[in-house]
């Protein structure tokens, strides 16, 4: 079967690229919200005064005539608005340009699944490509980054913001002269929802649900993309976390993906007790404080107060006594896990033998802390927490008084686990690449030792009180030939077959009598120690790896790690030696730009570079091309 994402499989590629472009929208989005004229806020006594007979919100489009005769009456409010547009076009087309990529973006999606329904792609349809493991991912992210969209853009640029900067655009642009301008749905779709992100704001009714329904997007598509997130593993997360108790933490982005969803089929929310059971279950039993996309924070039991179902869902993991037993649970582990960390990253510890040895256990205190850490670090947000509101405030109080929260311990734990992540995740590295040559340099000196033992028995070769014995000096050319024959491809058999040739020759030395000879115990004893090692050695996978990326992803964190700024500084005056493990955290904290370039990367885009410089820049400064400017401010730490 053809490969979903080939460059051949129109299908594949088709959703890789509205994927690619959410991606790459989302972060235009984030960029945008930092540059948006304060002008168009009209906070200010003097902005009202100067601009308020020129800048519109949506009442415009009721009768445009009135408002432009009155500025055609006064000379002096033409002049304002002919100097206004010219300073203010450039920064208006671009955030046109991004409002308007977002409505194409849903509109390409709602092509792209009638496509599917009316067989444009020979032999896929909806249900075949929810089946393919690419092809499930992609559609459940393709609806996911919508919602995404929507969220960042009314929690970033206030909705009448929106529309003054909408109708501006409108007035000063060639757009109301132009037939083909998709400005009337791409008002409709951004008009203000009357949501505010300030502390204490009420949200509106129906919010937001009603603006998620704006564009109509198909029904069954909806509700299979939510069955496919409710029962299936789609990312293949919970392999990297083999215990139960860690399964929320290994399935956290599809949570992510299910709660921006589930607004866009409000039903379930308020009325499909079951399902929401269910969901809660597996998703939310021990957490409520969700990062939705590159570290933007959602408490749940703030966003799902309005939802009948979802909210008595959410019942059981609100109760104190289970927000109790969670809060001790992590402070017991951080207060196990810390002084562990810090012997391993004693100088001459992590030695390659006990490495290879203790694969598991090392894996084991990895995944252990950076559970923890998370769970900490979004459960004692600020950011997650209204302090209007009390029931909110009640929670975070319990939360940090019994895992005994304490920021600059919390902090150390997260520097040591980057430095013990990058020294093992180096380690690993160095010693696959040199595993090949290791392997057959151990199967050559084990062969040879045998070799050698077989010489010995057959009588040629001198050596004290051993006398000539062919049948012992078969056996051991047999063996000899055995361990030549060791295929390093096949790493399951040769690793098994290993295991055999170690107890044979324990054996041989039991069953003959070998002991007395010192010289014949050694050679065995060499040869064993040489077959140890290659089971080791076969045992460097790049599995690894991978299960340290996955385990050590720090993305839920891209913003929360600003409150830790001051610890940081105060740290490194107190000790500069610190520095390298805040590279290692840095370096952490960068892998979780593999989020939204994975498929900008994949679809071979040229938003690629913008992307990246943007988040890895910061804010940074906004330039004309669409692209950062290469100024802007980054953090460079030298080892």
């Amino acid at each position: 079967m053809l490969d979903f994402l080939a460059e051949n499989n129109f299908c594949g590629q088709a959703v890789l690229r509205i994927v690619s472009r959410g991606n790459a929208i989302i972060a235009e989005l984030l960029r945008l919200s930092e540059f948006v004229p304060g002008v168009f806020r009209l906070k200010d006594k003097a902005d009202q005064q100067k601009y308020g007979e020129i800048i519109f919100d949506f009442s415009y489009f009721k009768g445009p005539e009135n408002f432009e005769g009155k500025l055609e009456a006064k000379l002096e409010l033409q002049d304002l608005d002919e100097e206004f547009r010219e300073n203010n076009i450039e920064i208006l087309t671009r955030f046109y340009l991004a409002f308007e990529s977002v409505h194409k973006y849903i509109v390409d999606l709602n092509r792209y699944l009638e496509d599917l329904n009316e067989g444009i792609y020979i032999q896929q349809t909806l249900e075949t490509v929810l089946l393919n493991e690419d092809g499930k991912q992609l559609l459940c992210e393709a609806l996911y980054l919508y919602g995404v969209m929507l969220l960042v853009i009314d929690q970033k640029i206030e909705g009448e913001v929106r529309e003054r900067m909408l109708v501006s655009y409108y007035r000063y642009s060639a757009a109301r002269s132009s037939a083909d301008s998709n400005m009337d749905d791409i008002c409709k779709l951004l008009r203000s929802t009357g949501y505010s992100s300030q502390p204490g704001s009420k949200r509106p009714l129906n919010y937001p649900e009603s603006y998620f329904s704006r564009v109509p997007i198909s029904e069954t598509f909806i509700s299979m993309v939510i069955g496919r997130l409710r029962s299936d593993d789609i990312y293949n997360q919970v392999s990297a976390y083999p215990l139960p108790e860690h399964r929320s933490t290994a399935l956290a982005t599809q949570a992510a993906m299910l709660y921006v969803i589930l607004y866009f089929h409000p039903s379930t929310l308020h009325t499909h007790q079951a399902k929401m059971r269910e969901i809660v279950d597996k998703y939310f039993p021990d957490n409520w404080v969700i990062s939705i996309y590159m570290g933007i924070t959602i408490n749940l039991m703030e966003a799902w107060e309005p939802y009948k179902a979802a909210k008595t869902a959410l019942n059981y993991t609100l109760d104190l006594p289970n927000i109790k037993e969670q809060a001790c649970r992590y402070a017991a582990i951080v207060e196990r896990l810390h002084p562990q960390v810090q012997q391993f990253l004693k100088e001459g510890f992590l030695r390659e033998e006990f490495v290879l040895d203790n694969i598991p256990k090392l894996l084991n205190c990895l995944r252990d802390c950076n559970v923890a850490i998370r769970w900490l670090m979004l459960h004692t947000a600020d950011s997650a927490y209204d302090p209007n509101n009390k029931r909110l405030r009640q929670v975070k109080d319990q939360v940090l008084a019994e895992s005994k929260y304490n920021s600059k311990i919390l902090f150390q734990l997260l520097l040591d686990t980057a430095q013990f992540e990058f020294i093992l995740k180096e380690m690993f590295k160095q010693m696959l690449s040199e595993k090949q040559a290791k392997w057959e340099n151990y199967k050559k000196e084990g062969s040879e030792r045998m070799t050698e033992l077989a010489d010995v028995f057959s009588g040629v070769k001198p050596l004290t009180r051993v006398e000539k014995n062919e049948n012992l000096q078969a056996w051991f050319r047999e063996i000899s030939k055995q361990i030549q024959s060791l295929g390093y491809d096949d790493s399951t058999a040769a690793g098994r077959k290993t295991v055999q040739l170690i107890q044979a020759l324990e054996e041989v030395q039991e069953f003959h009598q070998l002991e007395s000879n010192l010289q014949v115990c050694q050679f065995l004893a060499d040869t064993r120690k040489f077959l140890h090692q290659m089971i080791r050695t076969i045992n460097i996978k790049e599995e690894v790896l991978i299960t340290m990326q996955i385990v050590g992803d720090l993305s839920y964190a891209w913003q929360l790690i600003d409150s830790f700024t001051s610890i940081m500084q105060e740290s490194i005056r107190a000790n500069p030696s610190m520095v390298t493990k805040l590279r290692a955290t840095f370096l952490k904290l960068a892998s979780a730009l593999d989020l939204p370039l994975l498929r900008i990367n994949q679809a071979n885009s040229p938003d690629l570079l913008s992307v990246s410089q943007y988040y890895s820049g910061g804010a940074g400064v906004l330039c004309q091309e669409g692209s950062p400017d290469h100024s802007r401010k980054h953090v460079y730490i030298s080892g």
